[in-house]
């Protein structure tokens, strides 16, 4: 188990009263704006489409290689299912229905493969747009160590889910710290955020840092709680209404936790 997935079992108090502040503010920009940016012909949509791809290729390639689709054919059919879903014009209904992006696109997604043909649904080879760097997403696909024979297309799916949530999430938080100057502290301070055996101690990463041990524990409590706060609004960004997020925290938890 990672460092996140140890640290979001213990995210218990996540829906603090400053946590949703915050992630009421940020709604403003959610996921669900970014598919509906990605639809328009503005000059922000091609970046909104790269956005959304980044963060739900994965999870949906995966389902769709569950099901028996080749590496090939499961590449044409994802990027036939999101060519798809930017042509349609239901989204905002579905928004306004109080949906959660992740639910809306599986269910999408099981009727997309039920109606697929693959001569006449998927993408040819060599055709429209490439929306994410193929050779990334083989690269990541080797590298995933989740015993897929054994799980099922939807738990896949939605393990990817959470992960690729967690990712985003230590990616700001790390982008925070390295534009502060403070790369090395980031280092040594999500070490703590797991419990795997043989960690360093607090003292042992406070002489390496040149700082006393309670300043170090001072600093690793507020990673923490910067942390859950960057948690809670990825989780944010994946439903249509702020009154889903403890809900939608709760779910992503249980999948990580099962």
């Amino acid at each position: 188990m990672s460092a996140a997935e140890d640290e979001v079992s213990s995210l218990t108090a996540v829906g603090s009263a400053a946590a949703g502040q915050h992630a009421a503010a940020a709604f403003n920009t959610t996921h669900w704006s970014v598919v509906l940016e990605a639809q328009s012909e503005s000059p922000a949509a091609q970046e909104a489409l790269e956005k959304l791809c980044r963060i739900y290729w994965w999870p949906i390639y995966g389902f769709v290689r569950r099901h028996g689709y080749s590496p090939e054919e499961a590449q044409d059919l994802t990027q036939g299912f999101f060519a798809l879903l930017l042509e349609r014009r239901d989204l905002d209904a579905v928004r306004r229905e109080k949906g959660r992006l992740r639910s809306y696109l599986l269910t999408s997604l099981k009727n997309f493969l039920a109606k697929a043909h693959r001569r006449a649904m998927t993408v040819k080879r060599g055709e429209g747009r490439t929306l994410v760097p193929l050779d990334e997403l083989l690269a990541r696909e080797l590298a995933d160590l989740e015993p897929a024979d054994t799980l099922t297309a939807d738990r896949i799916f939605e393990r990817r889910w959470a992960l690729t949530l967690l990712e985003q999430v230590l990616s700001r938080l790390e982008s925070e710290y390295r534009s502060a100057g403070k790369a090395k502290l980031f280092d040594c301070l999500t070490e703590f955020l797991s419990d795997e055996p043989g960690r360093r101690s607090q003292a042992e990463a406070a002489a390496e840092l040149g700082m006393t041990e309670n300043a170090v524990k001072q600093a690793f409590h507020r990673i923490r709680q910067r942390y859950r706060q960057l948690l809670h609004d990825e989780i944010a960004q994946t439903v249509a209404v702020p009154g889903d997020v403890e809900d939608e925290l709760r779910h992503f938890i249980s999948v990580l936790q099962a």
